[in-house]
């Protein structure tokens, strides 16, 4: 018997989920024989695609070598040839990275070291963690008060601290009247009116998505936003953590996708989903030597895994990089996501109920809405985008949908597929999304109660 903490749903309620049996480039069979395009690459993961020869062939020859040393006792070949690469491709002067098992561990691992580096500085008055909200950072009880999306925290609200929010510059559902750069404007103000108001002393860091994930349907925020929060961090000595999980490893185009906004280095990094590929459970931490040395002199990091610097995860990891940079996966990002958002603008133009289109490279979403004009969303009850995802399943196509904070900023798909994508598989992708699209508009004008209340 396993607990299932999540559900598949269908028409008919909810049942097991489907049994998986192989993957190969961006296919996925299950057990019924039935072949699925990966369209959102597992969970946003699966850069390189499923069973790349180069990378199972990376991790056959560390496991013939050796499979686990403990990174308290060990360092190993590939952890080095791993953490060289990345120096190297963040470009940003990153003299040390820290390896964990998964985004939730790099992330809690991101804001201990902060906190660490604050202490040694004699800055120990310095703790809260401002982020966005919406946003998801991660599903410890540390990262869920991070975290902005309360129907997520709502059940764990007794085990955590609520650390402070501020808007995030959601540009497609800002309020009526407001510009773009009045968004701007009035996120970066709210970020120094909460410094202000909590205490510059007490702040420690601002955490970010740089380019959302799915909290937020890929937000893209204007090009003036980078550069004001990083002088404000600047004004009032406050880390920039960019959480990468999830837009980094060069799904935008770019390796980082902060380096779209070079004038706005992050203090610390973090990395996961696509940096392995998903061959292997890994996450990154990515800092500055100077804040690694002066945790070091005050006795070290106090945080640690059994997995850490695990040293097939490495080997998969280095590979998977490795195979991004050769196979100039970056520049088919840029590319490819060009392609895939005019075939998505042409859906838009002959549909009612695609509201946006956003993202860079091939890290995208399509936000879902009743009415276009109004941008009014359908009722939550009706779980829009997953039933538009189960739709796109029954014509071939997996998708990631996502509702953040029980609907309230809106839904979306994320269109995610893996950088190894070629045109032929697009077109099949666009066809299978429009077969879906077109199928729940044709269930939801079938239903005159659901036609009623959307």
């Amino acid at each position: 018997m396993t607990l299932r903490y999540q559900h598949f749903i269908t028409p008919e309620g909810t049942k097991e989920f489907p049994k998986v049996v192989r993957g190969e480039g961006v296919y996925i069979w299950d057990s019924t024989g039935r072949r699925l395009l990966d369209g959102s690459s597992g969970a946003i993961s699966v850069n390189v695609g499923h069973a790349h020869p180069r990378v199972l062939e990376a991790m056959r020859d560390q496991m013939d070598r050796i499979i686990y040393a403990h990174s308290m006792r060990w360092d190993n070949d590939p952890n080095e040839r791993l953490a060289a690469r990345l120096e190297r491709l963040s470009n940003w002067n990153y003299g040390a990275a820290f390896f964990v098992s998964g985004g939730s561990e790099a992330n809690e691992a991101a804001i201990k070291f902060a906190r660490q580096v604050a202490v040694a500085r004699g800055q120990a008055s310095r703790f809260k963690i401002i982020s966005r909200i919406p946003s998801y950072h991660g599903a410890t009880t540390a990262l869920l008060g991070i975290t902005g999306d309360p129907d997520y925290a709502a059940a764990y609200r007794p085990m955590f601290v609520e650390m402070p929010k501020i808007d995030a510059p959601l540009m497609y559902r800002r309020p009526a009247g407001e510009s773009e750069q009045d968004v701007v404007d009035r996120c970066v103000r709210q970020l120094e009116e909460t410094i202000l108001r909590e205490g510059p002393e007490t702040i420690l860091a601002f955490m970010i998505e740089p380019i959302g994930g799915v909290s937020t349907g890929a937000l893209v925020s204007p090009d003036s936003y980078s550069t004001r929060i990083r002088e404000i961090c600047d004004r009032y000595g406050v880390m920039l953590i960019y959480d990468e999980i999830m837009s980094g490893a060069g799904r935008t185009g770019k390796f980082l996708a902060g380096h779209h906004w070079l004038d706005c280095r992050p203090d610390i990094v973090t990395l996961a989903k696509g940096v392995s590929g998903s061959y292997a459970p890994l996450g990154v931490v990515l800092a500055s030597a100077d804040m690694v040395q002066d945790v070091r002199r005050s006795g070290g990091f106090k945080h640690g895994h059994t997995y850490s610097a695990n040293p097939v995860s490495c080997a998969a990891s280095d590979m998977v990089l490795q195979v991004v940079e050769e196979d100039g996966l970056m520049e088919r990002a840029r590319t490819l996501g060009a392609l895939i958002r005019s075939r998505l603008e042409e859906i838009k133009g002959k549909t009612g109920i695609i509201g946006d289109i956003r993202g860079l490279g091939l890290h995208m979403a399509v936000e879902i809405v009743a009415d276009q004009v109004s941008k009014e969303p359908f009722p939550a009850e009706m779980r829009a985008s997953e039933r538009i995802g189960m739709i796109c399943r029954d014509h071939g196509l997996l998708l990631f949908s996502r509702r953040t904070a029980g609907g309230s900023f809106g839904e979306w798909l994320m269109v995610c597929p893996p950088l190894t994508i070629s045109e032929a598989e697009i077109e099949e992708l666009i066809e299978s999304f429009t077969a879906g699209i077109r199928a729940f508009e044709k269930e939801i004008s079938a239903e005159p109660e659901l036609r009623a209340s959307a």
